[in-house]
């Protein structure tokens, strides 16, 4: 995959690219800007690029770090489970919307049909964000978190 540019509608445009394998500085970006609670285990296997593991970062155009990322690890055949982080002062922009409706289409290329996310389960604009790109099929509350599974076949 290259580098896609993608305008946003309101003024802000991204930039759209594939994590390379190992790259833990760009992962550290943006989770110290966005949610810094991940140990260096969790850093490294989010920067572990390969044929199960696809990652894409958006940049804002003038911003020297990264404002998102998104990852989609297959889980089966035919499944996988992706996950986001915005930073902070990116959130509510479209920049999430974005890179999932870049992720799902790269997993859907790839002969992903079903993806699950987990997430906090007051966090709305996660499910929203689900809905308004695959068809959500099922959410489950399961203690403190949303298990959210869907449909992009």
């Amino acid at each position: 995959m290259q580098t896609r540019a993608i305008s946003l509608g309101h003024g802000l445009d991204v930039f759209v690219t594939p994590l390379r394998d190992g790259d833990e500085e760009t992962v550290r970006s943006v989770f110290n800007r966005a949610e810094p609670c991940l140990t260096a285990a969790e850093v490294g296997g989010l920067a572990a690029v390969d044929a199960r593991h696809h990652v894409l970062v958006a940049q804002v155009p003038g911003d020297r770090e990264p404002a998102a990322i998104a990852s989609l690890v297959r889980t089966g055949g035919t499944s996988a489970e992706i996950a986001f982080a915005v930073v902070d002062r990116y959130r509510h922009r479209g920049i999430g919307s974005a890179l999932a409706r870049e992720l799902i289409a790269d997993g859907r290329a790839a002969g992903v049909t079903d993806i699950t996310a987990l997430t906090a389960a007051d966090n709305r604009a996660a499910l929203a964000l689900i809905r308004s790109c695959a068809k959500v099929r099922r959410v489950a509350f399961e203690g403190p978190e949303l298990t959210i599974s869907a449909a992009i076949a």
